[in-house]
Parts: structure tokens; sequence; C-alpha cells
């Protein structure tokens, strides 16, 4: 890629007047050899892939192979359906469709990482609901996917994006950095505002662990993925309101990199501390593995 951090990316944008997703298209492009539409083609099947594990987990009787989780999309659903949400109709949508997603990768479903397993639901929570707000086609879908993938490939090569080296703020917190500044290109936003996004998104997770009870990416994963889509939207808002990130969103990437380095490795997807060894979660992992036995 021709660039290796989101200053670059933006002066790339402004230089050949291009959106960060127009960019990312022509440098896949260019180092894989494959043509413009032979990797929209790809994308869009992803999209795709997406947009039905939405709506599996909010269609089907969804459970967990553990038997911790499942249904909780549907209750949210339900509610936002039959109720007047506090945060408003689509950020309810997108927490519906965000535990949706996460709740169907509990269950063995096919999910697309976005950027793993653990954080899938944000990205397609955030986009679906706000596909449906907006009336947006398909194609216009697909590229705000390039413009989040080029914000994680950043996020990937200057700190962490597994729980397991920088903690839940490498995986769940850079899904809501990309799904927010994807959401500002998709409602046109400059690429300036969209990086300001991922900075305000970033900030907001910093210092988050990684402590999943049982060792298993069901909780607190699932309803942090519903907390997250809520929070990409309201990240993409104050960008789009003018909203500026005062510490630039390059250096927030290096913070993420410093605290995730200096995290105790209990609170990084061992299981060893946290939530997870709560006497609550001390309870469910001596279950889960007495049922094991």
């Amino acid at each position: 890629m021709r660039f290796r951090n989101l200053q670059e990316l933006i002066d790339l944008c402004d230089k050949e007047s291009k959106t960060i997703s127009q960019i990312m298209l022509q440098d896949q492009a260019e180092e894989t050899g494959q043509s413009i539409n032979e990797i929209m083609a790809a994308m869009t099947e992803y999209y795709q892939i997406m947009k039905t594990a939405v709506h599996k987990g909010l269609t089907e009787n969804i459970t967990s192979t553990s038997g911790l989780t499942g249904g909780d999309a549907k209750k949210v659903e339900e509610y936002r359906r039959n109720a007047e949400p506090s945060v408003g109709d689509i950020a309810c949508q997108a927490m519906a469709y965000a535990l949706s997603v996460s709740e169907v990768n509990a269950s063995m479903g096919r999910i697309v990482a976005t950027p793993t397993a653990g954080s899938c639901g944000i990205i397609p929570g955030a986009f679906v609901s706000a596909q449906e707000r907006f009336g947006w086609d398909d194609e216009h879908m697909v590229h705000g996917l390039f413009c989040a993938g080029a914000i994680g490939y950043v996020i990937a090569n200057n700190s962490f994006i597994s729980g397991a080296e920088g903690g839940c703020q490498a995986e769940v917190g850079s899904a809501i950095g990309m799904a927010a500044g994807a959401m500002v290109e998709l409602r046109e936003g400059t690429p300036e505002q969209a990086v300001h996004a991922v900075g305000l998104a970033l900030k907001n997770t910093l210092g988050l662990i990684c402590d999943p009870v049982g060792g298993l990416v069901e909780i607190p994963c699932i309803v942090r993925n519903g907390f997250g889509a809520v929070n990409a939207l309201a990240a993409a808002d104050m960008a789009l309101a003018g909203v500026r990130s005062a510490i630039p969103s390059d250096e927030v990437i290096d913070v993420m990199l410093e605290v995730g380095s200096a995290m105790p490795s209990r609170h990084r997807e061992t299981a060893q501390g946290g939530l997870a060894q709560t006497p609550t979660g001390r309870k469910i992992m001596k279950e889960l593995r007495e049922r094991k036995k």
C-alpha cells in the first residue's frame, strides 16, 4: 500500500481527489494484480454474508454451542419495534443487528471477521441498519467496506487487532474505529472527517481488556459488539458535526499499542482476570468443565 498511517491516507485522498475507499481499491488492485471489478465482486460476496448473518440471528432460534448465549438480538429487536428506545430507532437497530451477528458467530455460524471474529458484529450492525435507514444500494455499502479495510490496515500495521495481543481495545476498539470512519464516508463526509471519527472512536475504548468468561467469545464479547455499533454511529455523527480528535488519530493508534503492550496477560484473552474471574465467571467456567467431562 502507498500509505502507512492515516495522515498519509488523507494526503493521498487530497492529492488524487479520491475517497478513502477509492484509494484502497486502487492500491489493492495494484498489489494483487486483480481488476477493480474482481475485487469489488469478492467484497460484495462478503457483504452478502454479513447481511445473511444479521437476519439469521433475528429470524432463527440461535443458541451458542456452550448454551451460554443466544436470543438477545431478538429481544432488542422486539423492544425496538414495540417501544421507544432511549438511543433512538437506528441506534437500537444497529445494536440488535450487531448482537445478531455475534450470536451467529457463537453458534458456529458463518460470519466475516471484521477485523476479528470477536468483533464481527460491529460493522454489519452499523452498515446494515444504516443501509435500511437511508436506502443505500449494496455497491455503496461495499465501498464503505473498503474504507473500513483501509482503516483496519493502518491499525493492524501500527498497533493490534488481536485481543490476545492488545486486549479488547484491539478487537472491538478497532472495529468501532473502522465502522465509524467508514460511516462518515458513506454519508459523504471528507477523508479528514473520517479519520477524526477513527480517533474519536478509539479514544473511547483505550484500555478495554479482553476477559472472556470460560475463554469463549461470548460473555462479555457479544454485548460489547452491540454497544460497539452504537459507539461507531456516535463517533461518525460527532465527526460529521465538525468535532475533531484533539489528539491526531495516528497518535491514538500509537497509544493503543502502548496500552496494549503494558496490559497484564490476565487481561489479554487468557480468561485469568476481569469478568472471567468474578465469582459468577468462575462458576460458569467450572460448570463448563464439568459438562465437558
